[in-house]
């Protein structure tokens, strides 16, 4: 590990800054993990979250895309999210997804999370039907009644849905969401949602546009790759938004081979497999998704292993 790295034995949470709302922070999309019949492992997933915490993370986004959430049935996913908010601590902690096909099925969940003790939630546009404005803001609003906060989820790449920052100018104003998680890889649309929508709370969405995003005034990063280096992401994270570039960039530019599989459509197999490497419940993941083979899965085990030769953990 370089000098301007925070040494292993150092608690990256020593420093960190007092979140003022629970979608503050470093909320760590959680991998799930599965047994080898691929059944959810429930007391591995309960330690996860409670390591992920305890080595400097803030809170954690079950039932995302990352944690398999389309391939659970409905008792998985609520058990998930009852688990994850009693081994976070503090419900404050946790922002399930609610991703859903229709508006009254995203409501149940959200229904769900708010009864579970959830501080918000994460809900993206409606995601098998490329929807209107007005299609939008009435799915937001319905979900908002729900009485959780909203955080939108701005996918444009997967859901053919876009956030373009005016409609998410129009939610804020609707009083339907509180921040987003901006995932369009686009890193000037930071400036003109803060623009048009200055109490809108910018989240970083892709670990690959970390430092981007941080530096443009992002208060908050839904995270792939902490589940595998949660106190070297830490440490990148609390130097970013601080500004404090002489250990951001260094620590950055060791990690970014890895946080560009974050946005790839192999990252739930890619992060897995990181995290078996860092000697975390990785695991097997659910078909339609499969292992990583060949040059792809060289590359990841490459990249991993380079990372953790150089201390970073």
């Amino acid at each position: 590990m370089t000098d301007a790295h925070t040494p292993a034995h150092t608690p990256a949470h020593a420093a960190a800054p007092t979140r003022t709302r629970p979608w503050h922070g470093i909320m760590v999309a959680t991998a799930l993990p599965l047994r080898e019949d691929l059944t959810v492992d429930y007391d591995a997933y309960a330690e996860h979250v409670a390591w992920l915490i305890a080595n400097g993370c803030d809170g954690v986004v079950p039932n995302g895309s990352l944690g398999e959430y389309q391939t659970l049935t409905d008792e998985e996913r609520a058990r998930i999210v009852r688990i994850a908010v009693e081994a976070a601590g503090d419900g404050a902690r946790v922002m399930p997804g609610i991703a859903a096909y229709g508006s009254a099925e995203a409501r149940r969940w959200a229904d769900q999370a708010a009864e579970a003790g959830a501080g918000s939630v994460l809900l993206l546009p409606p995601n098998a039907y490329r929807a209107d404005e007005a299609a939008v803001r009435a799915h937001y609003a319905e979900v908002a009644a729900a009485g959780v906060p909203v955080v939108a989820y701005n996918n444009p790449i997967d859901t053919k849905v876009d956030l373009t920052p005016r409609l998410l100018a129009r939610l804020h104003g609707d009083g339907s969401i509180v921040a987003v998680k901006e995932f369009s890889g686009d890193v000037r649309r930071a400036y003109e949602i803060a623009e048009l929508a200055p109490g809108l709370d910018l989240l970083i969405g892709a670990d690959d546009v970390l430092l981007e995003l941080a530096l443009a005034g992002a208060v908050g990063w839904i995270a792939g790759y902490p589940n595998a280096l949660p106190n070297s992401c830490a440490t990148l994270y609390r130097a970013a938004v601080a500004g404090d570039l002489d250990t951001a960039l260094p620590l950055y530019k060791s990690l970014h081979s890895l946080f560009r599989w974050d946005s790839k459509i192999e990252f739930v197999q890619a992060i897995k497999l990181s995290m078996d490497l860092a000697g975390r419940p990785g695991g097997a993941t659910r078909p339609p998704r499969f292992p990583l083979t060949g040059d792809t899965e060289a590359a990841v085990r490459a990249a991993t292993e380079k990372a953790l030769a150089e201390g970073l953990n």
